[in-house]
Formats: C-alpha cells, sequence, structure tokens
C-alpha cells in the first residue's frame, strides 16, 4: 500500500492545513460535513490577522498553523 493511499484515509489536524485562507475553507467544509463554510470577516489585532468564519469560530496563523482563536 503506497503512503498516499495511507495518509488519504487519516485525518487533517487543524495545524497540518496549508497557510492559506482557501485551504482553511476547504478543511473547514470537509469538517462540517460538506456544507460551505466561508469567511465572513477579517481583521488585523495585535499584528495577526483574525479570520471570522461561518462556522462561528475565528481562526488565525500562528507561526504559518492554523489555530482556534479563543
Amino acid at each position: 500500500m503506497s503512503q498516499a493511499f495511507v495518509r488519504e484515509s487519516d485525518n487533517q489536524w487543524l495545524d497540518e492545513v496549508s497557510p492559506t485562507t482557501n485551504a482553511l475553507i476547504r478543511f473547514l467544509t470537509h469538517e462540517n460535513n460538506g456544507i460551505q463554510v466561508y469567511e465572513k470577516r477579517n481583521y488585523v489585532e495585535k499584528g495577526r490577522e483574525i479570520h471570522v468564519m461561518s462556522n462561528g469560530m475565528s481562526y488565525a496563523k500562528d507561526l504559518g498553523r492554523w489555530a482556534v482563536v479563543t
């Protein structure tokens, strides 16, 4: 069995998602059972860009990895 095949069946974690907004949207939509998640707005706070998503949560990049903003 190839590594690509095995990896495809593994669950991906938020911090493994590419640091682009499109990749975040794809990941969140997949996690939301295919129901489209979209960016409602974004703003800068304390020098980092915060993305407010339609799933009711906010996300930001921390050292190039996505993280939930609390």
